[in-house]
């Protein structure tokens, strides 16, 4: 996700805001500490135009 973020030049604070998430809960996303639910998990592959498959790595293709 840092890699989809940095590419748009979004903050970390926008993607939380976007979200409707704190933002120390979206840092623990990037970091891996996290996991997003169902919800937010389609909201953040729909908002980066990715599959969700790639957002959990079970695919290359964006």
């Amino acid at each position: 996700m840092r890699e989809l973020r940095v590419e748009r030049h979004i903050t970390q604070r926008e993607m939380a805001e976007f979200l409707g998430i704190n933002t120390r809960a979206y840092q623990c996303y990037e970091g891996d500490d996290r996991r997003p639910n169902y919800e937010k998990l389609v909201a953040l592959a729909d908002f980066f135009q990715v599959s969700v498959d790639y957002l959990i790595g079970h695919s290359d293709q964006r």
